[in-house]
């Protein structure tokens, strides 16, 4: 059997609250915890912006806007100077006859025309390097006066295309 409930020491029942007491005060507390902090919107509030410019005499400048000085877009004083680049020193100048020595014994040059014999295909980068220094070689021995032709190519005009092929490796 359950003991009815004694009533505390020293307080008596009359000063206890009820539940409905309790009730009402949790809710007036939650009401004053909900209007804590400031109001929503306060700098868009177009009223609050106005009644504070009549009071002060002058309108209040706008928070959300930057400094309104004036930026220089070109530089008004003396410039820093950069510091100046030293000019490459170019390679000398070669003769022709340098030149074509020099690309005639290129060992890269060597190796492409060795596969382009063994019938390999070439890559596009060594196919276009490859066509581009039998150009200059051209030139430079049409500059000097040097003749691909040293008697046989006029005895058989297919060999002299062959040669040509085989050379640009179409």
């Amino acid at each position: 059997m359950k003991q009815p409930a004694k009533s505390p020491r020293g307080k008596s029942a009359d000063k206890r609250k009820t539940r409905a007491e309790l009730n009402m005060e949790g809710r007036d507390r939650q009401r004053q915890k909900k209007r804590k902090g400031l109001s929503s919107g306060n700098r868009s509030n177009p009223d609050a912006q106005q009644s504070a410019g009549k009071r002060s005499g002058k309108q209040a400048a706008d928070p959300r806007l930057g400094s309104k000085t004036p930026v220089p877009l070109v530089a008004a004083g003396p410039v820093a100077a950069k510091p100046a680049l030293k000019p490459r020193e170019a390679a000398p100048a070669l003769s022709a006859r340098d030149e074509l020595d020099a690309l005639e014994n290129n060992p890269r040059l060597d190796a492409l025309l060795d596969r382009l014999e063994n019938g390999e295909k070439l890559a596009t980068d060594d196919q276009a390097w490859l066509d581009s220094t039998l150009d200059r070689i051209e030139v430079l021995m049409e500059k000097l006066g040097i003749d691909l032709d040293d008697g046989s190519a006029a005895e058989d005009p297919e060999a002299e295309e062959d040669m040509y092929r085989l050379l640009k490796g179409n």
